[in-house]
């Protein structure tokens, strides 16, 4: 493609972008294409030839597009947001022109001290103490492995590492922790098996009495407490482990803490919501995503750890292709993840972070929790209606009840609301299992999600439910 015809589609797409963000509430929030339908338009052989951009884009538009699940919605309010910004596309955008490999500082400096600059912010931004060393990792997943993977190698003094497993080690973690734990588990080696699930409260928290009479019991049959797993914000229920109260325990048993808050994370950037916080410099690692609340595109999440030295001595390898004379100088991030290539997320968190502002940021928080909360207030004010779990930051879990029915029953009634609700096309929510009880989550983050948009879900909801 010649420069004036790259010039010439880049433009277009820019203004399809705009029009796209623009005209968004046209759609159908979730994609309503069955099965294979995407796949069955597409030829099963690459083509020979090149093709033209017009039918290439033609056929985005025809085929790709009915099978978009439109996450920048404003009706969006499943799962947790992926949000994006305008100024965070137009940094993408630069990172992809660019094109840059930012594996060590020798292959572009700025894109190694922009990430040191910007997560120093972050890190100051959002409450994180100032002993914590920031690097951006892709997601929260990745972090975690990290943080096992550091984990498993203090515990056994690097031995792993060199020698593979002597001992067992064991890994502690709420039911209500995300999937990713055990994942990281299996892929570290710990074994599933040695992933310890800790009883929760009512509030589906982290029990402190459970976690220590697991580790005791543990310690008694010669096994090694090597990491704690807890949660800020889980994801069925935005339960918050406590920190404080956990850090002290691993402090007690010599055991690494590991800390996700995934999605709440970004709330801790206005003061007021920072009290789940409370303890977090007990932790040895900590990861949020900007990605999913802090209006930066996927991928680029935030990975602090109170010993840098830990992270890069379980990464670090050192060929001789990819020694530099600049490496006692200056940090080279290919040590301090999983990855030898990294993109250049960080000019996208730079593109954010200035154009918003901290105060403009605090602002979108402030106005998702105080929407997420009007909702629970028309959910309590409502007989037909209960909240299953504490109303924490934005998200609200509930469900319809009806006197005389029947767990089974109030699961398929509810089942049933939730299909009716995304079939609209106007807004689109997710469930989960609380206590066995079946139930709908209202996640408020989308960036451009206001008061209407969520007094329509009530609406929709309340006009479902008017005959039941």
């Amino acid at each position: 493609m010649e420069i004036n015809e790259f010039r010439k589609h880049a433009h277009a797409f820019v203004d399809w972008i705009a029009d796209y963000y623009e005209n968004i509430e046209q759609y159908p929030v979730k994609s309503t294409v069955e099965p294979g339908g995407v796949k069955s338009q597409l030829p099963p052989l690459a083509p020979e030839q090149g093709e033209k951009m017009e039918d290439i884009f033609n056929d985005f538009q025809n085929i790709i597009m009915p099978g978009i699940s439109h996450w920048q919605h404003p009706g969006w309010f499943a799962y947790f947001p992926a949000n994006n910004s305008p100024a965070s596309v137009l940094g993408e955008m630069l990172t992809a022109g660019l094109g840059v490999q930012g594996m060590i500082w020798d292959t572009s400096p700025a894109a190694t001290e922009l990430e040191e600059v910007v997560m120093n912010w972050l890190r100051d931004m959002a409450g994180v103490p100032p002993h914590f060393t920031g690097v951006i990792q892709d997601t929260a997943s990745t972090a975690t492995l990290c943080a096992l993977l550091s984990a498993r190698e203090k515990a056994t003094n690097f031995q792993v590492n060199q020698k593979g497993f002597q001992k067992t080690l064991r890994v502690y973690t709420s039911g209500h922790t995300h999937s990713s734990i055990e994942k990281g588990v299996k892929i570290a080696g710990f074994g599933r098996e040695n992933l310890v699930y800790i009883d929760t409260d009512e509030n589906f928290a982290m029990r402190m009495d459970a976690l220590e009479q697991a580790i005791e019991q543990d310690i008694k049959m010669g096994l090694t407490p090597c990491c704690v797993a807890a949660t800020l914000g889980t994801t069925s229920s935005m339960a918050m482990d406590p920190i404080d109260e956990i850090g002290k325990i691993c402090q007690k048993y010599n055991i690494w803490l590991h800390v996700d808050a995934a999605f709440a994370g970004t709330a801790a950037i206005a003061p007021e919501y920072r009290n789940f916080l409370k303890g977090i410099e007990m932790a040895d690692s900590y990861v949020f995503n900007p990605h999913k609340w802090m209006l930066t595109n996927f991928d680029c999440s935030a990975y602090f750890v109170k010993d840098a030295e830990i992270l890069k001595r379980t990464f670090s390898i050192m060929p001789e292709y990819l020694k530099t004379s600049a490496d006692e100088k200056v940090n080279n991030y290919r040590d301090w993840g999983i990855q030898l290539g990294r993109r250049f997320r960080a000019l996208k968190l730079w593109f954010v972070i200035r154009s918003y502002g901290i105060e403009g940021i605090r602002a979108m928080i402030r106005l998702h929790i105080n929407l997420a909360q009007e909702f629970a207030g028309w959910i309590e004010k409502d007989e037909e209606f209960e909240i299953l779990a504490p109303v924490n930051l934005s998200l609200v879990c509930f469900r319809f009840v009806k006197p005389g029915q029947s767990e089974e029953e109030l699961t398929a009634l509810n089942k049933k609301l939730l299909k009716n609700i995304n079939a609209s096309g106007k807004v689109y929510l997710t469930h989960t299992v609380l206590n066995g009880r079946y139930c709908l989550r209202l996640s408020v983050g989308q960036r451009n999600t206001r008061v209407k948009h969520v007094e329509q879900v009530w609406d929709l909801i309340k006009e479902n439910t008017r005959d039941w």
